[in-house]
């Protein structure tokens, strides 16, 4: 089975760091997966996306990923480049904090988390956002379990900024709870499911 995620958000936000939490997590969990990100021009405030690709089996590197599973969404600003690519019935996890309610997803499942204020007030770590809505993706898609991220984050963190990982645990683990299921790893569910592929 292969699964597919598409992020969206803006420079800064920490859609890359999430990217490769998701990947090595993956991977930490006896998977295979391929990730690519995606820049634009600009550092911050800019567009930056990236899209993952996770496979219980074997892989066929794609060029260009054709359809997405599931979508995570930190800010509007690109979400119809995002949306164009998802495959209808797919689950999407979003900023509720920056996304409104009248953001287009005909036929996608849609969770909305509060990330941005979850990590702001609750937490006093304002960057710590994107962490937030990774582990509430995760709660609600069961392609990671929290373990596997939190050990692929302390990996991923440069030296100069450890000071930062107590509180990106606290964000994985404060997102899995604010999404509120229990998880359930997508690949213990049948092979039949409409977003699986070969």
């Amino acid at each position: 089975m292969q699964l597919e995620v598409m992020m969206t958000g803006v420079g800064g936000q920490g859609i890359q760091l999430c990217s490769k939490t998701l990947a090595l997590g993956a991977v930490r969990e006896g998977r295979q997966a391929m990730l690519c990100g995606h820049y634009a021009g600009a550092i911050r405030g800019g567009q930056t996306d990236a899209s993952i690709v996770i496979a219980d089996a074997n892989m066929r590197a794609l060029p260009i990923l054709p359809s997405a599973w599931a979508g995570f969404v930190m800010s509007p600003q690109y979400w119809e480049t995002t949306r164009e690519f998802l495959r209808p019935g797919g689950p999407v996890v979003v900023n509720s904090s920056l996304v409104d309610e009248a953001f287009p997803h005909p036929g996608l499942e849609v969770t909305r988390i509060p990330a941005s204020e979850i990590a702001g007030e609750r937490l006093s770590a304002p960057m710590g956002a994107s962490m937030v809505l990774l582990g509430a993706f995760c709660a609600v898609t069961g392609l990671v379990g929290i373990e596997a991220l939190v050990e692929a984050m302390k990996e991923l963190v440069p030296p100069y900024r450890t000071e930062h990982v107590v509180a990106n645990e606290l964000a994985l683990r404060t997102g899995t709870d604010e999404a509120g299921v229990p998880f359930a790893s997508a690949w213990e569910r049948s092979s039949a499911d409409s977003g699986s592929h070969p």
